[in-house]
């Protein structure tokens, strides 16, 4: 019902930024929550940066001050610039989103996540 297509990630060095983008598709009445996550090897998938539908934002506090989430509601998209990038940041990135979708006369909320987009920041 929904789609995510997220792209931007990528292999930089440290220092050197990446901007993700995520595009939402489908029968999309409302969205809620949009927001990154990432998963290391080895480590659990957790909260990057997330945004709601009033702006209001929030961001794991090792990429405070390094990473901005912005979102763009007309066109559903969700953006992420990570700036001064490190080699731990290096995961995989992905999109979520929190939308409201109509199927038939029923009305529902779910997340939906992206495929995942690798970012690798070498030392």
């Amino acid at each position: 019902q929904v789609q995510l297509v997220e792209s931007g990630g990528g292999l930089v060095q440290a220092g050197e930024s990446l901007r993700l983008s995520c595009a939402a598709s489908g029968r999309i009445l409302s969205i809620n929550v949009m927001g990154w996550y990432r998963q290391a090897p080895g480590k659990q998938r957790e909260l990057v940066a997330g945004i709601n539908s009033g702006g209001r934002t929030n961001y794991a506090d090792s990429v405070k001050g390094r990473f901005t989430i912005s979102r763009a509601n007309a066109k559903n998209t969700v953006v992420l610039q990570m700036n001064s990038l490190k080699p731990e940041d290096t995961a995989v990135y992905y999109c979520n989103v929190e939308a409201q979708t109509q199927t038939g006369s029923s009305y529902g909320w779910n997340d939906y996540w992206g495929q995942g987009t690798q970012v690798t920041v070498s030392s």
